[in-house]
């Protein structure tokens, strides 16, 4: 297993140190915020940490049934379409930023929250998520760690880019035409979008409802499946959610 306080470790294998006590809750997350203050080059432009370091604990006092301790302190951002509480809901745009600050998290950050994971911040998107290449007239392009001078693909490229420079091991994107699979390509990750009516889209800002998808970018196969596993399940704020049972 890498160093947990790396770059370059695992949701997975972060969430089993700390569960393990090889490694404080809090150690993880205040290596994650310094990367991300170092990483500012690459564009992500995660726009404010939330204040949840203090938050970090192991275990995670509340967990859905079969999730328990796959999450523990595992810091995350998410492409800033999704609500965070106290912030507003910018999706891209400069009008937004002065809009009304949001009530409470979006659906999939409040579950993910629930396994134990840690929210740091939202991240650089295409305006409005009309976007293939990463770029934001408003905000700046995100930048390829890999290669500065290229590209992250769009529209979640702040999310591709915060995991592909090693800030967070998983960041959440929305898909509706490519814009999970676009960023993951080309950063050299793992995406995933879901089945249509899998997870819940509540608490994100609209692109095209009948085909937008939200879902994870993470760099191994085995993190997508348990933040997958972590996001399921019927939710009655999203009209097109299905009501299956969970599989965990």
């Amino acid at each position: 297993m890498s160093d947990p306080l790396s770059k370059q470790a695992t949701a997975t294998e972060i969430a089993r140190a700390v569960m393990s006590g090889k490694v404080k809750a809090a150690a993880v997350v205040e290596a994650a915020l310094k990367r991300i203050e170092a990483g500012r080059a690459h564009g992500q432009r995660l726009h404010r940490r939330r204040g949840r370091a203090g938050q970090a604990s192991a275990p995670p006092r509340s967990m859905p049934a079969g999730i328990a301790g796959r999450w523990s302190a595992c810091p995350f951002a998410v492409k800033n379409l999704f609500d965070i509480k106290g912030l507003p809901t910018r999706a891209g745009s400069k009008i937004n930023l002065d809009g009304p600050k949001a009530a409470r998290d979006g659906a999939l950050v409040r579950k993910l929250e629930a396994a134990g994971a840690i929210l740091v911040g939202g991240l650089n998107m295409g305006e409005y998520a009309y976007d293939f290449t990463g770029e934001n007239a408003h905000y700046g392009p995100s930048r390829n760690p890999h290669d500065p001078t290229r590209m992250t693909g769009g529209s979640s490229g702040g999310s591709g880019a915060a995991v592909a420079a090693g800030e967070v091991p998983l960041a959440l994107g929305s898909d509706t035409n490519g814009s999970i699979r676009v960023p993951s390509s080309l950063c050299g990750l793992f995406g995933l979008k879901p089945t249509y009516g899998r997870l819940s889209r509540a608490g994100s800002f609209p692109f095209v409802d009948a085909f937008d998808h939200l879902g994870p970018l993470a760099r191994s196969v085995e993190d997508l499946a348990l933040s997958f596993d972590a996001m399921q399940g019927w939710d009655p704020d999203d009209p097109v959610c299905t009501d299956r049972a969970v599989r965990a």
